[in-house]
């Protein structure tokens, strides 16, 4: 028995339909819409997105976060202050209610789209342990926790701890590594841990490309 040919049109169509919205599922790792190079992305994995930014957005905006620093901490003081064993960074840490309303506040005076707190951390450009300021907005950015490369705040963490053990082990000067990271982590990461960051698998995190 031949079918009508409006049932076979209507069941075409449905077919394409189908596979259409199949495609357009989270399956891995899928970009949703089209990406601007220069803004955020997002990522679905098992099904919850995640912001994933370019690598323009990896170093901060120098006219506003250019880093300042801690006049207490000199090359004549490294013993009695970042160099001493332990509590010298949770002693000078500000308060998360302060870093809070500022990330707030940054995350707009960058011009981010996703304004998720989650998604970023509100990063002292030169770190507590290299002498920056604890406090000074001019130290403080909201740094993206995924950029496309891997080159986000875990990648930075692992460049810190580095220069603060060269800083303390006499193997480079206070100053210099304070330049080094405001000037330009990654080229500061590429010069003391490779070419590359190693990927990161806490807090699900991965290298995105």
């Amino acid at each position: 028995m031949k079918r009508p040919w409006c049932v076979l049109v209507s069941a075409a169509v449905l077919s394409v339909l189908l596979m259409a919205s199949r495609s357009a599922w989270p399956q891995g790792d899928v970009i949703a819409g089209v990406w601007n190079p220069h803004q955020e992305r997002v990522t679905w994995s098992r099904g919850r997105h995640a912001v994933v930014f370019p690598y323009s957005r990896a170093l901060p905006d120098s006219r506003l976060t250019p880093g300042a620093l801690n006049p207490a901490v000199t090359q004549t003081t490294l013993r009695e202050t970042i160099c001493r064993r332990g509590g010298y960074t949770r002693s000078v840490r500000p308060a998360e209610r302060y870093t809070e309303a500022l990330k707030r506040a940054q995350i707009r005076e960058y011009g981010y789209s996703d304004h998720r707190l989650g998604d970023y951390e509100e990063d002292h450009l030169i770190s507590l342990e290299l002498g920056g300021s604890p406090d000074s907005p001019r130290n403080l950015w909201p740094e993206p926790h995924r950029v496309v490369g891997g080159w986000d705040s875990y990648a930075k963490d692992r460049l810190e701890n580095r220069l603060h053990w060269m800083v303390c082990h006499r193997r480079i000067t206070l100053s210099r590594a304070q330049y080094l990271i405001a000037h330009d982590w990654i080229a500061a990461y590429r010069r003391y841990l490779g070419p590359v960051p190693y990927a990161h698998r806490r807090h699900g995190h991965r290298v995105y490309r």
